[in-house]
């Protein structure tokens, strides 16, 4: 197993405007870089947030032509590390609908230290749910579902990257694990109540049925158009003890990842070989 290493989850408060919002994360990442981290992680939409469709579908661009993409691998070139693009609104590649519409996607890019992207990753699970007290949320009639699984190599090991509401479905966690990941990232812009009930139980859930360090960068505070997100960026060990949490402003985090601890907990529990048929 690999050597030890440094990961930071950067906590941002992204609003309408892109260039800005690249600024500030821009401007945290290089402080965790300062801090030691060779791995840096960002939010969900970490390029927009708290806008309505309309306007996001105006914003977006295609992948290769993102500006918020190209200045963050020019960012890994100027840090020497691996970026963690949590996730960008662009144009998916999915087939228009019948009425000849577009959708976005919900992408998570990993950038390597010379600026190319070694793997991107839709968000598979869309957050549609109604909240109550008016708080309803549809990103099914904006953005298309990913459908693919994806594991990443990086220096240290394996990243399985998944992305918020994903968190909720177990089952692709297990599947990630099994297929040999030792870390596993969840980008997020989680809503205050659920994340008040779920956000800590949930990610340290993850970390423990699989195995896995678990790190979650998230979006905090009041974003524009009246969205709330809950902060608390984590990172979890194998164990499922928190290592780091990022409370509710904007920020960083950075935590010391030692991935020989994936197969110390996987043996005092093998539970990832246990899985049996039944009816």
């Amino acid at each position: 197993m690999s050597m030890a290493f440094k990961l930071a989850c950067v906590q941002t408060t992204s609003g309408h405007e892109i260039g800005q919002n690249i600024a500030a994360a821009s401007d945290l990442a290089r402080r965790a870089r300062d801090a030691g981290a060779e791995l840096i992680g960002f939010p969900e939409t970490v390029n927009m947030m708290g806008i309505k469709a309309a306007l996001a579908r105006e914003k977006a661009a295609e992948p290769a032509d993102d500006t918020a993409l190209v200045a963050f691998q020019a960012l890994a070139v100027e840090l020497r590390a691996l970026l963690l693009v949590g996730s960008l609104v662009v144009w998916s590649d999915a087939p228009a609908d019948a009425d000849g519409r577009r959708k976005l996607a919900n992408r998570s890019f990993l950038i390597d230290a010379d600026g190319a992207i070694v793997a991107d990753y839709d968000k598979i699970h869309l957050f549609d749910v109604d909240l109550g007290g008016g708080e309803v949320y549809r990103e099914s009639s904006s953005y298309a579902p990913g459908n693919k699984v994806v594991m990443a190599d990086t220096p240290w090991g394996k990243l399985g990257m998944t992305i918020c509401y994903d968190m909720r479905f177990p089952h692709l966690y297990h599947r990630l694990a099994q297929d040999g990941a030792d870390f596993i990232s969840v980008p997020s812009a989680f809503t205050r109540p659920t994340g008040r009930a779920h956000w800590h139980v949930l990610l340290r859930s993850r970390a423990i049925e699989t195995g896995c360090y678990v790190f979650a960068p998230a979006q905090c505070g009041d974003h524009a158009g009246g969205r709330k997100t809950y902060g608390h960026s984590m990172i979890i060990d194998p164990w499922g003890e928190v290592l780091a949490d990022g409370g509710e402003e904007p920020g960083f985090v950075v935590a010391d990842i030692e991935p020989a601890k994936v197969a110390e907990a996987r043996e005092k529990m093998p539970s990832l070989h246990h899985d049996r048929a039944f009816v």
